[in-house]
């Protein structure tokens, strides 16, 4: 690939079961450097078989610490190990509380970590490099619109601000800028000020999706089949996730070159099902939308305007 910005989907799916998508994943390759953004459940296969090397990820980003953004770290941690023979832990960034998170993958893992030296040997499995290492930073408070570096080395520098989506805290998003190329991944949120204000003019904002008049209906459903705790579940998350609309609005005031939506909910079984999801985001927003799916790639060579588009399979 180009020397530039490369943003690869390795997991666009969220907590309800879609066959289709993997957990909330996003690889992020800045030149030769390769990063993700958040390790939902099979994304490091994902990364795997769409050809993106696991042992060379430096770094993982984590937005927030539900489950279905962190449930693939153990993964995550054993393939860029034993894909690499790292003699260095993974680096895990994010906010207040990601040195316990880091810390019960590391014990949980611990046994199996010393399974993989004991038969590989300590050349392929070092016992100096399973599991991870956190690296913590402090979130701007909650409604502030300012961001605070994490992340600056090789022309790339990774910004972190807090996004809203209480009672998740610290919740945060993530932008990417190298050599004249920017790109924001939103993390989860609902409506949020600090993410226009920090995805100004971006070329490519990767923005969660819930669509609530599907998840209504879906409601509907669950309580017909007397379902009442799921129901009361579908009910609770239209309060902390943005719908299309919103999203084709945010992206408009921010003068974002392309919307592309990520963490699809409800799980949407077919492309003839995108229109539903999307519902008005076409009318609120002049560029190109996307509905993300796992193995797809978009590459914003260096110093230019383009976005180039592959998809890399993942089954």
């Amino acid at each position: 690939m180009p020397d530039g910005l490369h943003v690869a989907l390795c997991g666009t799916g969220a907590p309800l079961p879609d066959p289709g998508r993997a957990g909330a994943c996003t690889v992020v390759i800045a030149g030769k450097h390769i990063f993700v953004v958040d390790s939902g459940e099979g994304a490091a296969k994902h990364i795997a078989l769409m050809g993106i090397p696991n042992g060379r990820i430096e770094g993982v980003f984590l937005s927030h610490f539900h489950s279905d953004h962190i449930d693939g770290l153990g993964p995550m941690m054993l393939l860029r190990w034993t894909g690499a023979e790292a003699t260095k832990p993974l680096p895990i960034y994010g906010g207040a509380g990601v040195e316990r998170i880091v810390a019960g993958f590391n014990a949980a893992y611990a046994t199996d970590d010393g399974y993989r030296t004991a038969h590989h040997g300590p050349k392929i499995a070092p016992p100096t490099g399973a599991g991870g290492v956190p690296v913590s930073f402090t979130a701007p408070p909650r409604g502030a619109l300012g961001a605070v570096e994490v992340y600056r080395a090789g022309g790339l520098r990774v910004t972190a601000f807090s996004v809203e989506h209480g009672p998740v805290e610290p919740a945060v998003g993530y932008r990417f800028d190298y050599k004249g190329r920017s790109v924001v991944i939103s993390g989860d949120t609902a409506a949020s000020k600090a993410l226009v204000a920090n995805a100004k003019g971006v070329d490519l904002l990767v923005h969660e999706g819930l669509q609530p008049a599907l998840v209504k209906r879906m409601t509907v459903a669950l309580v017909a089949r007397h379902q009442e705790g799921t129901a009361q579940i579908t009910r609770d998350i239209l309060t902390y996730h943005t719908s299309p609309e919103v999203a084709a609005q945010e992206a408009q005031a921010a003068g974002v070159k392309h919307l592309l939506f990520t963490h699809i909910l409800p799980p949407v079984p077919s492309r003839l099902a995108y229109p539903a999801f999307l519902g008005r985001a076409r009318t609120l927003y002049d560029g190109p939308i996307t509905v993300g799916e796992d193995g797809m790639l978009f590459s914003l060579p260096a110093n230019s305007r383009t976005i180039d588009f592959a998809r890399l399979a993942v089954n």
